[in-house]
């Protein structure tokens, strides 16, 4: 997805530089200088613009290639001089006290773009371009909603009429919200207070997507000759520039946006055809980062979101939350008197005293004697090879006229000279000239402002994770801080002492890339010691079988947030099923009294046997190649290995011969390893009286995997264990145990639809080890990416347990697609090549389809669009099977899950 950025001039050539982010992601250009193009005019020039790099030859050719998000931000923040310089969209902001993921390097770009991404993807097919403010950071607290298919959708928050006077609003009727009336701009409380007689208003946000139709209509309406193609031609000087007369001023607001609706409030012939719909953004945030107060205050809103102690993650002593201190290096020692300060990039020495509403940024390190008074601020600016300009202003200073033109601003000739200073009445003395605001914009050397709070930020990550404990540190993208780290060449912090919360060690630990460490620690997060202390007791007869047999499982939504650390961190859902093969529970476990004080294990399947005589045999479940790791691991946490087997045997009154039956190849993806483990320890539970209910097992079933060192989560254990259709969802902590709501199953046993599930082994194998692997790794490491995405599936999985509960056949098979694109981004290996060329020749007779667990090869469940459907999908993979083993298998559903009975 591409980013097109209108930036302040001298912020064009140096972007991708300073931020090091792709070229071929995010194209870069700014307005024609000494041309005002307005918001829908800069809008078309970035879009040419853009066209033009990629030899595009019109915008209905180009604009269906590929979806954008448009960000503007050219403007000169002369309400935020501090930002002026690098432009307010690369504004750093603070982490966030209560998030985890972040990382200390970001910006407001990289805050705001996560959610214009998500919005983008679920953009109908006919919306390409979304064109969004670069000084606001918008947030959601609840899902967002399905995106009306219209040619203009724009986003809206419901405000009060105090805000919405400042604002452009959309107005609908109350018969039809989603569908815009008008559109006015800044409206009087007056008028809004009698709108809401028979209207609806919502308050723009400044996030609009369009259609490619409303796309080249405003291009259109930007040109001062509609019926002439733009021209464009290069300057050395300023980059593309537009020829005069091509391109006019145009406000995409008040003027195609007031042009917009069913009964607009400035119409035009040429925008009535335009459909638009607006969306209210349930749970939205807007905080405004455009005035040196605004920067403080929004920030502090966002700190402020979450008070609960518990949600915090890191015990903070600042005496004031008003206070930001980052890339920074403060001697200062603030008190409760001190309140809304501001310093960045900055070194504040012990020689400051600070009062309040103060904002410090760009300080080169100094000695200087400073008393800002309230309200004062300063701001150093590297001009050139060797200058700094310093720039001495109030916090509600707007430069606005000729204030920005007024050349007011000593510059001195380097930073020595800077040094020599003991107060700033000196500044005087070594003043080589005075600079305007707008030409500290134009000639700062933004190279040498990014090196210096990259050095400063240095300095910062030593200090962050030796006082981690009041710190942000391990709460942050580590993914991240390790990079930084290794291409600074800074010195790790030291070792954790022993004492140190387990889930911290844990991350210490992948952050230091010892992954065996994390996952150890992990291991003994999970398993508790006292389990081994089981007493079994014979419960059976001489004579007796104890016979368990279990279903497999298909995940529908969700899978990946059960899987440790990211649940015990925050919790998972999880939709699967349980389903028989061919009529039968394919997973079954046989457990025997036999005379001789052994155990005896078989595999059925396998054809394999081996005698265990002694607890070293038993507890070498890790044994490389051994058909029965399984059921060694599973006799240990029933009570078995403890002392000498042979008296364990003896006390217990009899040896024990275990079968295995899995019906079922290996690497499925239904769960297979983990519903066998449970299978086994149901069985062992009745045969030795352990007294464990279906809970109880699905637990020991994750320490089983544990002490294996697979992984896994808890999904695959209950989704056999626990028959039907189920959301089963965890809260945080090493105690993972499941609350089960049970669905209704109509979808899956009603005669219409029972046809339409089908389930097709690809014959392609795979084990979930190696993908595992990599995407727990980056969760260990609060991979800011992946903890998004995590959190989509969880919510993913509400919006599946409602269409399940409305019997929704056709949403319900379309969120199912939806899950596989969230399995796919989680990790691309979830789908090889020979597995897209399978789904490519059914993917328009599915409403959705995926291979269940951790993907990669095994079984491919599909839900076709009806039976025709399934039956041509049953023809088609028939006559294009890529293995010879490859085949349907019939599914059912299972009501019961994991069965035990004796003979």
């Amino acid at each position: 997805m591409k980013k097109l950025l209108s930036l302040p001039p001298n912020l064009v050539d140096s972007f991708h530089d300073v931020t090091g982010l792709s070229r071929e992601e995010y194209f870069c250009t700014n307005d024609p200088v000494g041309h005002k193009l307005g918001s829908g005019g800069g809008t078309t020039w970035l879009l040419q613009a853009c066209m033009t790099t990629e030899d595009g030859t019109s915008l209905a050719e180009w604009l269906p290639r590929e979806k954008r998000i448009l960000l503007h931000a050219g403007g000169q923040s002369r309400r935020l001089p501090s930002y002026a310089p690098s432009g307010k969209i690369l504004t750093p902001v603070p982490v966030f006290r209560w998030e985890r993921g972040q990382r200390l390097s970001q910006d407001l770009l990289s805050l705001q773009l996560p959610l214009y991404e998500q919005m983008m993807d679920m953009a109908p097919e006919g919306i390409h371009t979304m064109v969004v403010s670069g000084d606001v950071l918008v947030r959601t607290s609840q899902p967002l909603q399905p995106i009306p298919d219209a040619d203009v959708v724009c986003y809206g928050l419901w405000l009060d009429a105090s805000v919405a006077k400042n604002h452009g609003v959309f107005v609908s009727s109350r018969k039809s919200p989603q569908v815009l009336k008008h559109m006015l701009q800044k409206p009087s409380i007056e008028t809004l207070n009698e709108l809401q007689k028979d209207h609806y208003y919502l308050t723009d946000i400044g996030i609009w997507m369009l259609s490619d139709k409303a796309v080249e209509l405003l291009a259109k309406k930007s040109m001062a000759d509609p019926n002439g193609p733009l021209s464009m031609v290069r300057s050395s000087s300023a980059g593309l520039q537009g020829k005069n007369g091509q391109l006019k001023e145009y406000d995409m607001y008040s003027e195609f946006g007031c042009a917009l609706g069913t009964n607009p409030s400035k119409p035009d012939e040429d925008l009535l055809d335009l459909k638009v719909a607006i969306v209210p953004l349930q749970g939205g945030e807007f905080y405004h980062f455009g005035t040196s107060r605004e920067m403080i205050s929004s920030t502090l809103r966002i700190q402020n979101l979450v008070n609960d102690q518990r949600e915090i993650m890191h015990h903070d002593r600042k005496p004031h939350p008003s206070l930001f201190v980052q890339n920074a290096v403060c001697k200062y020692k603030f008190t409760e008197d001190n309140t809304n300060i501001w310093i960045e990039n900055s070194d504040v020495s012990e020689g400051w005293t600070l009062s309040h509403d103060n904002i410090i940024t760009g300080v080169p390190q100094n000695h200087w004697k400073v008393n800002l008074a309230p309200g004062e601020c300063i701001d150093v600016v590297p001009i050139g090879d060797t200058e700094y300009a310093v720039r001495l202003y109030h916090i509600d200073d707007k430069f606005a006229g000729a204030e920005q033109q007024k050349q007011q601003f000593p510059v001195v000739a380097d930073l020595e000279a800077l040094s020599m200073l003991q107060t700033l009445d000196g500044l005087a003395l070594v003043t080589s000239r005075m600079i305007s605001a707008e030409e500290i914009s134009t000639e700062a050397n933004l190279h040498r402002l990014f090196d210096q709070r990259k050095a400063f930020r240095k300095l910062n990550w030593s200090a962050l994770a030796k006082n981690w404990n009041h710190s942000v540190f391990y709460q942050l993208d580590l993914a991240d801080a390790k990079r930084e780290f290794d291409e600074q060449h800074i010195e790790m912090p030291p070792a954790l002492d022993a004492d140190a919360p387990l889930m911290t060690r844990i991350h210490d630990a992948m952050f230091r890339g010892e992954s065996e460490k994390a996952f150890a620690l992990l291991r003994e997060g999970l398993l508790d010691t006292n389990d081994y202390q089981q007493i079994p007791q014979l419960s059976v007869a001489d004579d007796q079988i104890v016979w368990g047999r279990s279903p497999v499982r298909i995940d529908i939504a969700g899978g990946w947030t059960d899987t440790p650390p990211y649940c015990l961190m925050e919790g998972g859902n999880v939709i699967n099923l349980a389903i028989e093969l061919n009529g039968q529970p394919p997973l079954q476990t046989y457990v025997r009294p036999c005379q001789e004080p052994r155990i005896v294990l078989r595999s059925i399947d396998l054809g394999a046997m081996e005698v265990v005589e002694t607890s070293e045999q038993l507890r070498d479940f890790m044994h490389v190649g051994s058909p029965f790791s399984i059921p060694k691991a599973a006799l240990v946490l029933a009570g078995f290995g403890q002392r000498s087997l042979k008296d364990e045997l003896a006390a217990f009154g009899a040896g024990i011969e275990l079968t295995l039956l899995s019906a079922i190849p290996a690497g499925s993806g239904l769960g297979t390893s983990s519903i066998l483990a449970a299978t086994v320890l149901g069985a062992l539970n009745d045969f030795c009286g352990l007294g464990w209910d279906k809970n109880e097992i699905g637990h020991r079933t994750l320490m089983l995997e544990q002490m294996l060192t697979t992984g896994g989560g808890w999904q695959d254990q209950f989704g056999g264990v626990l028959g039907g259709v189920k959301l089963l969802q965890t809260g945080r902590g090493f105690a993972q145990n499941p609350q089960v709501r049970w669905l209704p199953t109509d979808l899956w046993t009603q005669p219409e639809y029972r046809p339409c599930h089908l389930l097709y082994y690809t014959g392609i194998t795979r084990t979930a080890k190696s993908i595992l692997a990599e995407i727990v790794r980056r969760m260990f490491l609060n991979h800011g990416g992946e903890l998004r995405l995590l959190r989509q599936m969880k919510q993913h999985t509400l919006d599946m347990y409602e269409a399940i509960q409305q019997n929704d056949f056709e949403r319900m098979g379309l969120l199912v697609r939806k899950t596989w694109a969230q399995n796919q981004a989680l990790d691309a290996g979830t789908n090889p090549a020979d597995v897209a060329k399978l789904t490519s020749l059914i993917d328009d007779l599915c409403l959705g389809y995926k291979l269940p667990g951790a993907g990669g090869g095994g079984y491919l469940y599909m839900i076709a669009k009806d039976p025709e459907a399934a039956a041509r999908i049953k023809q088609i993979l028939t006559e294009n099977s890529i293995r010879k083993n490859a085949r349907f298998v019939d599914m059912s559903l299972s009501t019961t899950g994991l069965q035990i009975s004796r003979s």
